[in-house]
């Protein structure tokens, strides 16, 4: 270990973040770093325990417990402190295809398993990564190295968030011809799309793919694997299609990423009115139009939210988002409904480290509304009854239905007499009308989507994810899955553990071992 008494001498302290005054006037990243100095003195923290939880990302009492990726966090925070950063960067690379997205979204499993967290604050695991990805970037080490020899064996991997792209970089140092598509029009998927630029700037997504594109990667965007021209293809102008046949024929394995991407909808009275958008829709949207602007807001975005009383459903990291982005675009005021009850602000006898602490999390968008609007926006148990809408004239004089209120009603647990599981259910006189200029529903998502399954006629389990044995990522012949798809919804750090994993499966598949 590095400093032995480094977890009694300093308190952790994080990166620098911009003031919630001033990053809500843009949509740039907000969380600095620290000094090499000062972050050396924090992986001084670690204490090197005998037993490693941070890097377990095993699963206890249902949920993760450490690193997925299962990275060597001991020996990292040990280079860290004495300044290794080259070592250090080579030493992540054994597990980890893309430390600078995780670095910056995830929500630190490592840090959540720390024994120095047991008893004081853990070890900033998470920003000592984002240091040593940083450095190498700045540094010329990181790279995608050619195969010297191709195995002449083809893979399509149709999706490129984070499993696809973690899928197709393994695949590819193996010496497999990689191809990757993409039914949007930019390369990374749920990251490209799914996650604003506050919390990734693109940028970050399209330096690692020019790497990858050197490396031998061909990325085909705007091709929606279906071969069926009525459906429906996000964040992309112009769209080729092609058949599940096409691509089987043409490929040797498939492998479908294509992640969790059929959302939750809310079946109330009004849903068709206009104004109400599924969470990935608005944000998508949103990161387009930055995109095509250089980051500049649009009238159009400020004319989609500006002034407006915005409803978020859903009490997630996406509806997290969806708060901090309508604050950007200038609402009039912002709520947020969870269905849940709140979580304690700290952890019960019931969840003892090193299980994942089912605590009250308050993110940076309930802290921008918090500042902006002087309280938090989370309303717990409580969801939406009725969208009501009024009827305007739109420009070309048609009648159309207009959002202008919605009914929202309490919720209450109780048990099912029939199968014993606690359920919310409505709480009879406890309706409440509120203004509602925008609704954006970020309630969770179903699974995969099922034209893309039926094309490819794998089959499914009872939530919509692609089936394969336990353990395992092949779905029939040919076809295997990975990340949202395999799995359902889950963290970027998960995804990127299936797609590596599925990609060691597919190797053993073209090459016999």
């Amino acid at each position: 270990m590095g400093k032995m008494t480094g977890f009694m001498e300093y308190d952790r302290v994080d990166g620098p973040v911009v003031s919630e005054e001033d990053r809500i006037l843009n949509f740039l990243e907000f969380h600095s770093l620290l000094s090499p100095e000062e972050q050396q003195e924090q992986a001084s923290r670690c204490m090197d325990c005998g037993v490693p939880y941070c890097q377990a990302g095993t699963m206890i009492a249902g949920m993760a417990s450490g690193c997925p990726l299962h990275n060597l966090v001991p020996d990292l925070n040990d280079l860290v402190y004495h300044g290794c950063y080259e070592q250090a960067y080579k030493r992540l690379s054994i597990t980890h295809s893309f430390p600078e997205f995780t670095s910056r979204v995830c929500p630190a499993l490592c840090e959540a398993a720390c024994t120095c967290g047991l008893n004081d604050a853990p070890v900033t695991t998470k920003e000592n990564e984002k240091t040593v990805i940083e450095y190498a970037y700045e540094h010329g080490l990181v790279e995608e190295k050619i195969p010297q020899e191709r195995t002449g064996k083809k893979v399509a991997v149709v999706g490129s968030g984070p499993s696809g792209l973690a899928a197709a970089q393994m695949l590819n140092r193996r010496g497999h011809l990689v191809t990757v598509y993409e039914r949007s029009d930019r390369v990374g998927g749920l990251l490209r799309y799914g996650i604003p630029n506050m919390k990734l700037d693109k940028s970050v997504i399209d330096r690692r793919i020019k790497l990858m594109e050197a490396a031998g990667i061909e990325f085909k965007t705007s091709v929606n694997v279906c071969g069926n021209k009525k459906i429906n293809t996000r964040f992309a102008d112009k769209v080729t299609y092609i058949s599940a046949e096409e691509l089987c024929a043409e490929y040797d394995a498939v492998v479908l990423a294509c992640g969790a991407s059929n959302p939750r909808d809310i079946k109330a009275p009004g849903r068709e009115t206009e104004g109400i958008y599924f969470a990935v829709d608005f944000l998508g949207k949103v990161t387009k139009s930055l995109l095509e602007s250089d980051l500049e807001i649009t009238n159009e975005l400020r004319e989609l939210v500006e002034d407006k009383d915005v409803i978020v459903i859903g009490g997630g990291d996406t509806g997290n988002d969806c708060v901090g982005t309508s604050i950007r675009l200038g609402c009039k005021s912002v709520t947020q409904l969870e269905m849940m009850p709140k979580a304690p602000d700290t952890r019960l006898d019931s969840n003892p480290w090193p299980e994942w602490p089912r605590v009250c999390k308050t993110d940076y968008g309930q802290e921008e509304a918090i500042y902006k609007f002087g309280s938090d926006p989370r309303i717990y148990q409580t969801t939406v009854k009725e969208f009501i809408s009024e009827t305007v004239k739109d420009e070309k004089g048609k009648d159309i239905k207009k959002l202008k209120e919605v009914v929202i009603q309490s919720l209450e647990p109780k048990k099912d007499e029939n199968t014993g599981r606690m359920m919310m259910v409505p709480v009879e006189g406890s309706e409440k009308t509120v203004p509602a200029g925008l609704v954006l529903i970020a309630a969770g998502f179903l699974g995969s989507e099922s034209y893309v399954t039926e094309a490819f006629g794998v089959e499914v389990d009872g939530r919509t994810n692609v089936k394969t044995a336990p353990g395992h990522y092949q779905a029939s012949d040919k076809i295997f899955t990975a990340g949202d798809m395999h799995r359902g919804q889950s963290l970027v750090v998960w995804a990127i553990s299936e797609g590596r994993n599925a990609a060691l499966e597919v190797d053993r598949y073209l090459m016999g071992y």
